[in-house]
């Protein structure tokens, strides 16, 4: 399977220049294929090729108008044009129904005020990581890297970005071997809340980080300087930065908690099954902050994909599962409980639960049962004999 790599860059003022001329450049191409596409559209003209597009690209590099495009890589050019082409085709499918989930508008211009800029470099582009560990690029130079870890492959492509915090980093796409762990026996039932992150069918419970909630303070006074900033003023454009970088912050701690978490489980469990949250409906709701705060779309999509990379068994529960009302000891139905009830015993068997570990634990036996039934299980029970007082199959009845 295919991964990304990232890597923080630490480029010299020459090559932010070079690499802020190559990110105009191929915002220059990528608007105009737009522009082009659009105009042919109102002009009820057939709709632009790629290919079209890519030639209307190599005719403009030799007028005067577009000649500072020979400046930077063609392949940066032509990567550019195919993400033109990408977005439209996700834009097609979405208005056809091919495309799963919300509806996908067109593309939209991109302006230099964008808070992430990129660039895309292919093999075809002879990018070269150095034997002294820095990263060469065709007409920027040769980047200083931070490697915190191996490339496990040769990568095909990189991508190098600048964030809103002006950091800048290198995404390398790499061909990844499936991962060996140890094999394990247990089977995980994953409950995600606010009050506990993560409360598993085992007991344990993962207390919520709530990162964003802990750094509220410094991101509001870091706020109120910037609103403070006059517009277009330098000292706007440096407040404007730190509260990016008060962000980012924010969003690397929890992208690192995420991800150490998803990695325990993932490798201590040989099943791991979870239920969908419907977050985008959650997000509208008075908790709207503390369910960003989690992340929970995050974490559910590290464990799908660590799963697949580790060779361990990943399921989704229904979101209509009624998990939280029925009883995991003797399965019987106890009905809705309001959300201040943490503790209910079954009025069946008597059973004490505690309401976050008794979902997880039928999170974890409603995953067993659709694992056994995607395999072709038996899942209801063998037929029995009636019982003889029961109405309509007494035996020996005519």
């Amino acid at each position: 399977m295919q991964l990304r790599y990232n890597y923080r860059l630490y480029p010299t003022p020459g090559q932010r220049m070079a690499l802020a001329r190559a990110f105009g450049c191929a915002r220059v191409v990528f608007n105009d294929g737009l522009a082009a596409r659009q105009d042919a559209r109102q002009a009820g003209l057939p709709y632009l090729s790629d290919r079209e597009l890519s030639a209307r690209l190599t005719a403009a590099k030799a007028t005067p108008e577009r000649a500072w495009l020979g400046e930077v890589s063609a392949v940066v050019l032509q990567q550019a044009l195919a993400d033109l082409n990408a977005a439209y085709r996700t834009f097609f499918a979405s208005r056809t129904g091919q495309r799963k989930g919300p509806k996908v508008g067109p593309p939209r211009f991109r302006s230099r005020k964008d808070t992430r800029q990129a660039i895309r470099f292919t093999a075809n582009a002879r990018f070269k990581i150095l034997d002294n560990g820095r990263l060469r690029l065709p007409k920027i130079g040769d980047l200083p890297v931070r490697w915190s870890r191996p490339l496990p492959s040769q990568p095909s492509s990189v991508t190098v970005i600048r964030d809103s915090a002006g950091r800048y980093f290198a995404s390398f796409v790499v061909q990844a071997d499936p991962g060996t762990v140890p094999e394990a026996e247990p089977v995980i039932g994953i409950d995600l809340g606010l009050t506990h992150f993560a409360v598993l069918s085992d007991g344990r419970k993962i207390t919520s980080p709530r990162f964003l909630r802990r750094a509220e303070k410094r991101l509001r006074r870091a706020q109120q300087s910037l609103s403070r900033k006059q517009q277009g003023s330098r000292n706007r454009d440096k407040a404007r930065v730190t509260v990016a970088r008060a962000h980012a912050r924010v969003a690397d701690a929890r992208r690192d908690f995420h991800h150490k978490l998803s990695t325990a489980i993932i490798r201590d469990n040989q099943a791991v099954y979870v239920e969908d949250l419907a977050v985008a409906g959650l997000a509208r709701t008075r908790l709207a902050k503390s369910v960003h705060d989690a992340g929970w779309s995050a974490f559910v999509a590290m464990l799908e994909y660590k799963a697949r990379l580790y060779g361990r068994q990943f399921r989704r529960i229904g979101r209509f599962e009624p998990t939280s009302q029925v009883c995991s000891a003797c399965g019987v139905r106890d009905g809705p409980k309001p959300l201040h009830v943490r503790e209910w015993t079954c009025g069946a068997c008597g059973v004490t639960h505690d309401r976050d570990v008794n979902a997880a634990k039928n999170i974890a036996a409603l995953g067993r049962r659709e694992a056994l039934t995607a395999r072709g299980g038996q899942v209801r029970p063998a037929a029995t004999l009636a019982p003889a007082g029961e109405t309509g199959s007494l035996r020996g009845a005519a």
